[in-house]
């Protein structure tokens, strides 16, 4: 059967969705505004490197591969123009072991070298990834890619907790600080902090979500004095952008919600303001009526394990340089 490829293009979604939950529903079922935000409507996006699979004369789609690259504007967040990404690869699996794959990833891997990357990670495309890596129960991908030279770098851990309607989780009193949601007017605040004390992917993180018309409820507040001290992120379905915690929310049935990534200033670290703020944004969210509540790409496993947090999917995270 002959194979033709072609650039992916916003009118090729739907069919990518009916590929992806052919394949993947069962443990990553995808709905047509998560691809489109992470695909078509994110400014890393490498269109040269992204392809479509088809069979020739049906037209069926058959796989598809997404690349991303750094750009003059993460630059700017300390994040090199010379890193590349393979956002994800599917390929059916009546097509598998036929070379499909191995053209997609190719043509993907000579766009972004053509583009100037020096380094391919697997997924972690800073905030629109589907995955930080490889799901980690997928041991044929993993040998698949390292075939092709990428090398296993670390193991990263999804956790989950379950809540009743009735569950209840106070707002935890800490030392001299006080805990709020943000709101429309702490951007300029917030934006500042997140700049001076988490420079890099949390900072470019946070202006793409006030870009993306953020309110501010997405953020727990801890402040003294009146400054803020530290931050914990917390979504939902109503968060303006469709966030890592929250993607698989069709498994669940009440509200699924997530937390992270969190800061506290490293000036005021050792009051345990770390876990009590975890503790904050679980209060929020439950208030929000969530159900189950999923922490996502952590290895601090036995810290969230405090709180009733248990693994609930992992990830092998992979990079290869190119030459």
């Amino acid at each position: 059967m002959s194979i033709i490829f072609e650039h992916l293009e916003a009118s090729h979604l739907d069919e990518l969705v009916a590929l992806w939950n052919k394949e993947l529903s069962e443990s990553f079922p995808m709905r047509l505004r998560l691809l489109q935000q992470n695909t078509v409507e994110d400014r890393i996006w490498l269109q040269e490197g992204s392809w479509v699979a088809l069979e020739l004369e049906s037209r069926r789609v058959v796989g598809f591969v997404v690349a991303k690259i750094a750009s003059e504007a993460t630059e700017d967040f300390g994040i090199p123009r010379d890193l590349g990404w393979i956002h994800v690869l599917v390929v059916d699996s009546q097509h598998r072991n036929s070379g499909v794959g191995t053209a997609l990833l190719r043509k993907a891997e000579e766009a972004l070298q053509n583009a100037g990357a020096k380094r391919i990670m697997l997924g972690n495309d800073l905030n629109r990834r589907l995955f930080p890596g490889i799901p980690d129960h997928l041991e044929e991908t993993k040998q698949w890619f390292e075939k092709r030279a990428y090398t296993f770098k670390e193991i990263s851990y999804d956790l989950l907790n379950n809540y009743g309607d009735d569950s209840v989780v106070s707002l935890p009193d800490v030392h001299e600080a006080t805990f709020r949601t943000a709101t429309l007017s702490d951007r300029e605040a917030l934006t500042a902090f997140m700049h001076r004390c988490f420079p890099g992917t949390w900072d470019y993180q946070t202006r793409d979500y006030w870009t993306r018309g953020g309110t501010g409820r997405e953020f727990v507040l801890l402040e003294r004095e009146g400054s803020i001290i530290g931050f914990c992120r917390m979504n939902d379905a109503q968060s303006p952008l469709l966030a890592q915690n929250i993607y698989w929310a069709p498994l669940f049935e009440g509200e699924l919600g997530g937390i992270g990534p969190l800061g506290i200033d490293e000036s005021f670290r050792g009051y345990k303001y770390g876990i009590s703020i975890v503790q904050a944004a679980i209060h929020y969210l439950l208030q929000r009526g969530v159900l189950h509540v999923v922490i996502d790409t952590t290895p601090f496993v036995d810290f969230y394990g405090k709180l009733g947090y248990k693994s609930w999917k992992s990830y092998a995270r992979y990079d290869k340089g190119l030459n």
